[in-house]
């Protein structure tokens, strides 16, 4: 029988994934050249050559006994760390060691350990809506609620205002997720300024620190020259989680990385904790094959200019066929307000016309509905006239 815990879970499944899988069967039945499916983050663009040319020289060169067997440390290996800690610091000017980095599972798995590091069963997680909608579930798996700071339409920069009046007592950490799923928005440095300055503050009130913890998988994936600030060099109290997932298309590989500043508050028992949360949550250690390959992969990124093809012209598109959008920065979704006051209901419409899109408030925010345009270019302009006629037709 199945657990009584897990049943809200199987109650609330993935709208994301029951969209996907949609998908797969429309294609079936319609064909894939008739479908336009914009429901999941599945990057469209290949690995860089650079990913497969690791692999097989890995194989080649090195003890298969020890490319395939367990770490020696849970931390991951102690020279790929390292190399991931100086591609930091030449980026972004910060001080990191091997010290600092923990390999992970994926940011998924990453960032479940920085919440078993960080959280005891009571307290509390603040996301700014509109978030990633695993997250609540991440938070649950440790005791923890999280509590959804309401959005700020139409930038969807952080509602600072809101954060504030909501934290208390039992407030623990705030997770930030820039550039953003689903909205593609890149949180300014002066809007991350003004959150450590309330945090700051907070944590003194209340007694206890409150820490950020910094999801950042699309951080490769940002255009127009805009700046993605690196949080930990605004507040220490961070806890930045990354994956290769976008920057190098392997979200099957399930790879990446914590960081763990030293500045951060009792940090050598943080990071001790951190390794045996890997343990305890059944991860024992990062894939070591594909540690080794991140290393080698250090400098390279995918095919971003692809993605940015794609996001002008989605977003021109649809902008000249009447919807209404803020611009995205980076990642590659849009976050587009639905023309009916229900945006499940104008989801349904959209599959009328073979068009998959994610309804607002799977991401804590009705109202709006996501598209995801890693997909082919040619489905974007194959797509686009459909768009015009759903507007159409709700329109009248």
């Amino acid at each position: 029988m199945t657990a009584k815990s897990m049943m809200p879970y199987v109650e609330g499944n993935s709208a994301i994934r029951a969209m996907f899988e949609e998908g797969a069967r429309m294609a079936k039945e319609f064909g894939k050249e008739n479908v336009y499916d914009f429901s999941l983050g599945n990057p469209s663009v290949p690995a860089p050559a650079e990913v497969n040319e690791a692999i097989r020289a890995i194989l080649d060169e090195e003890d298969s006994l020890v490319i395939h067997g367990y770490n020696q440390s849970n931390s991951g290996y102690e020279d790929v760390r390292q190399t991931v800690a100086e591609h930091l610091n030449r980026l972004h000017g910060t001080s990191f060691t091997a010290k600092n980095i923990l390999m992970t599972v994926g940011a998924a798995g990453g960032l479940n350990v920085a919440m078993k590091t960080l959280l005891d069963p009571g307290d509390e997680v603040l996301a700014f809506a509109p978030y990633f909608v695993e997250y609540g579930n991440y938070a649950a798996n440790h005791g923890a609620v999280l509590r959804a700071v309401p959005a700020d339409p139409p930038a969807f920069q952080p509602n600072l205002a809101a954060l504030e009046e909501m934290i208390g007592e039992k407030t623990r950490a705030v997770i930030i997720n820039s550039p953003n799923n689903p909205t593609g928005v890149v949180y300014s440095e002066e809007t991350l300024k003004k959150l450590a300055e309330i945090l700051e503050r907070k944590s003194e009130e209340i007694g206890h620190p409150i820490f950020i913890i910094s999801d950042e998988p699309y951080r490769e994936l940002a255009y127009d020259g805009v700046n993605v600030p690196y949080v930990t060099k605004i507040y220490p109290n961070t806890v930045v989680g990354y994956s290769w997932s976008k920057s190098l298309s392997l979200p099957g590989e399930r790879i990446g990385y914590l960081v763990f500043p030293c500045e951060m508050d009792d940090f050598e028992n943080a990071i001790t904790a951190a390794n045996i949360a890997g343990r305890v949550l059944g991860f024992v250690n990062a894939p070591t094959l594909m540690q080794r390959v991140a290393a080698r992969c250090i400098e390279c990124t995918t095919d971003i200019e692809a993605y940015d093809r794609n996001r002008r012209a989605l977003y021109e598109g649809l902008i000249e066929a009447g919807y209404e959008c803020a611009k995205p920065e980076g990642a590659f979704y849009l976050f587009v307000k639905s023309p009916l006051e229900d945006d499940r209901e104008f989801c349904a419409r959209a599959k009328e016309h073979h068009i998959l899109i994610v309804p607002g408030r799977s991401f804590a925010c009705p109202g709006y509905v996501r598209l995801a345009y890693c997909v082919d270019y040619d489905t974007i302009i194959r797509s686009l006239p459909h768009f015009r006629a759903l507007l159409g037709e709700i329109r009248g």
